[in-house]
């Protein structure tokens, strides 16, 4: 059975499309899908899980974004009546089966085996949302579910590793410049405008080992700025 959400933080409090808080659709999903079979499935239950917490919100996945004569595709935009929010999605996984959910399913879920990877594609996430959010009425939200422990508690060993500067575990502050192995590696160099502080929550307890996965969820705020459009269909 899911386990009950722990308290909010002060992020849950921002809203999703300006009307669905995220520690409702959390709640909404996580009673329904405690588990996920993959990234898009995770994808697809969480615009059921928004648009069922807030009916004037309509989701749109795949959505692309156009900007700098490049084409780029957002994982999925919330559309509201007052507000848009872009959201970047990673599941990472540790080993696990077994069966969850109403009706009962299985699952077996395969081991990615590379944290730092998993690390280094999140706050690219995140570098791409503070992009993305360049319109007043928009801002984005990167989510990350796991059963991979080693992403949300610090590090235990002095000798620095290549992720370093790109840890996420719970309490954790990031802003400005971070290098990947010192700047050895110039493309996985994430520069970040906002400041954020890292607070992992837990999403549910399934039996057996990597039976326990959290979320972390990091807002990113919209700044004022040429718009990039992001082209979805509009109606229900």
């Amino acid at each position: 059975m899911p386990a009950p959400m722990l308290t909010p933080p002060a992020a849950a409090l921002e809203k999703i499309a300006g009307c669905a808080a995220l520690d409702e659709v959390l709640a909404c999903l996580c009673a329904r899908r405690p588990v996920f079979h993959s990234e898009a499935d995770l994808q697809h239950s969480f615009a059921l899980a928004v648009e069922e917490v807030a009916q004037d919100v309509r989701c749109r996945l795949e959505v692309p974004v156009r900007g700098n004569d490049a084409s780029e595709y957002l994982d999925l935009l919330c559309l509201g009546p007052t507000g848009r929010t872009a959201v970047e999605f990673k599941y990472v996984t540790r080993q696990w089966s077994g069966t969850a959910g109403t009706p009962l399913e299985e699952y077996a879920l395969r081991g990615h085996n590379a944290p730092d990877v998993a690390r280094r594609d999140f706050l690219r996430d995140v570098g791409r949302l503070e992009r993305f959010c360049d319109r007043e009425d928009q801002n984005g939200l990167a989510l990350i579910i796991t059963n991979e422990s080693s992403l949300w508690r610090p590090r235990q060993r002095r000798t620095p590793t290549r992720d370093e500067e790109f840890r996420i575990h719970d309490g954790r502050e990031l802003a400005g410049t971070l290098l990947w192995a010192g700047g050895s590696f110039p493309d996985n160099t994430r520069v970040l405008r906002g400041a954020y502080t890292l607070v992992w929550r837990s999403y549910t307890q399934l039996e057996g080992p990597g039976g326990e996965f959290r979320c972390l969820a990091v807002f990113i705020s919209p700044k004022s700025a040429q718009p990039l459009q992001c082209h979805a269909p509009s109606g229900p």
